[in-house]
C-alpha cells in the first residue's frame, strides 16, 4: 500500500469524564491565570454565575450576553468588561454561542481560553471563528482562535433539552460528513470522522428515548469531540459555506440551520463524491448518505424543512446568489441553479432522492 498525505493534529489540552469540570481551577492555575471571566448566554447566566461563585478569588465575573453567530458588537461588550474588570483569561460556559465569544476574544485581545462543553457543538476544539457584522458571516482561521483547555464532562450534558441534543448533535456529524469529501482529508481525518458519525448515530437515539442516560451522553459528547476535532484539520466546503450564510444573513438558529440542510447538501455533494461518502451511506443503511441523514434526522425528531425555522421562501434566491461569492472547495462544482434548487427542496423539507 502506498500512502502520502499530511496531517496536522489539533494543540488543545482536552480534560474528558465524568466530575472532571472539578479539575477547572487547576486547569487555571497551569496557565498562569488567577481572573477568570466567566462567558455565557444570557439562558445560561444563572449557571455561569455558581460557576464563578465556586471559582472564589479565581473569577473576576460573569459576562452572559454570548449569542448566534457572534456579533461583533458582542464582542467588544465583552471586551471591554474583560478590560474594565482586570480579567486574564476567559472561561466559556456553554455550547456554541459561548465557545464563539470566547474565541473572539482570544483573537481580539489575546486571552486564554478554557472550554466547559455543554453541547455537541464541536467548535471547542476548532480553530475556525465565525463573526456577524452588518449582516455577513465571515470565518477566519488561526492558532490564536483555539481554546488552551476544553473540559468535557458528559454530566454537564444530562440537562441538555432533547430537542437542542439533536440538532447539535446533527451539527457536530455535519462537521465530519464534509470532512470526508474535503479536499486536505487524509486516512486518519477520515478514521476520527467516522467514528465520530457512528458514535452520534448510536447515542442520539438513545437520548431521545432517556434523555438521563449518561453511557450515552458520554458516548454522544465523545462523537462530538471527534467531529469538531477533524472541522479544525479539513477544510470547509459546501455545507458550511450555506450554514453561514442562512444562518449568518438572515439570522437563523445555528444547529437547527445545520441539522435541516445537511442531507441536502450531502445529497448535492454526492453526486460528485459517492464513493467518499459511501460509508455514510453503509452506515445509516440507506442507498445515499443524503437519504440516509434525512432519514435519521426524521426519526429522531430534528427538524426538516427550512421553513420551520422561520426562512422564507422569498429569500432563497438571495441565499443563493449570497453563497456564490466566493465559494468553498466542493467536490461537485457550485453552480446557481443547483444551490438554488437544493435551498428549495432544505426550504420544503423534501426527502433527498
Amino acid at each position: 500500500m502506498t500512502l502520502s498525505f499530511t496531517y496536522a493534529s489539533s494543540p488543545a489540552r482536552i480534560l474528558f469524564g465524568c466530575g472532571t469540570r472539578a479539575r477547572l481551577a487547576d486547569e487555571i492555575g497551569r496557565l498562569g491565570r488567577g481572573r477568570a471571566l466567566v462567558l455565557a448566554t444570557p439562558f445560561q447566566r444563572a449557571d455561569a454565575e455558581a460557576l464563578a461563585s465556586s471559582l472564589g478569588s479565581l473569577a473576576v465575573g460573569v459576562f452572559a450576553g454570548a449569542t448566534m453567530h457572534t456579533p461583533v458588537d458582542i464582542t467588544l461588550q465583552a471586551a471591554a468588561v474583560f478590560e474594565e474588570q482586570g480579567a486574564d483569561c476567559v472561561i466559556s460556559l456553554g455550547g456554541g454561542s459561548t465557545i464563539g465569544l470566547g474565541k473572539a476574544l482570544a483573537r481580539r485581545i489575546g486571552a486564554d481560553q478554557i472550554v466547559i462543553a455543554t453541547t455537541y457543538a464541536g467548535s471547542e476544539v476548532t480553530n475556525i471563528l465565525g463573526e456577524t457584522e452588518n449582516g455577513l458571516k465571515t470565518t477566519v482561521r488561526g492558532p490564536d482562535i483555539l481554546p488552551e483547555t476544553v473540559i468535557y464532562d458528559p454530566e454537564l450534558t444530562c440537562g441538555l433539552p432533547i430537542g437542542m441534543s439533536v440538532t447539535s448533535g446533527l451539527n457536530a456529524m455535519a462537521h465530519a460528513v464534509e470532512a470526508l469529501y474535503a479536499h486536505d482529508r487524509n486516512p486518519i481525518t477520515t478514521m476520527m470522522a467516522m467514528e465520530g458519525i457512528e458514535a452520534l448515530y448510536k447515542a442520539l437515539p438513545v437520548i431521545v428515548a432517556k434523555p438521563d442516560n449518561i453511557a450515552a451522553r458520554t458516548q454522544a459528547l465523545y462523537g462530538s469531540w471527534l467531529c469538531g476535532s477533524v472541522l479544525g484539520m479539513v477544510s470547509m466546503a459546501l455545507h458550511h459555506k450555506l450554514c453561514h450564510t442562512i444562518g449568518g444573513s438572515f439570522d437563523m438558529p445555528h444547529a437547527d440551520t445545520h441539522a435541516v440542510l445537511l442531507p441536502h447538501t450531502t445529497a448535492y455533494t454526492e453526486v460528485g463524491a459517492a464513493d467518499l461518502l459511501k460509508p455514510v451511506a453503509d452506515l445509516f443503511e440507506a442507498p445515499t448518505a443524503g437519504a440516509g441523514l434525512y432519514d435519521f434526522a426524521a426519526s429522531i425528531g430534528a427538524p426538516l424543512s427550512l421553513a420551520s425555522l422561520g426562512f422564507a421562501e422569498a429569500d432563497i434566491a438571495r441565499a443563493a446568489d449570497l453563497a456564490m461569492l466566493t465559494p468553498y472547495y466542493n467536490p461537485r462544482p457550485i453552480e446557481s441553479e443547483g444551490i438554488k434548487l437544493l435551498i428549495r427542496r432544505a426550504w420544503e423539507g423534501t426527502r433527498p432522492c
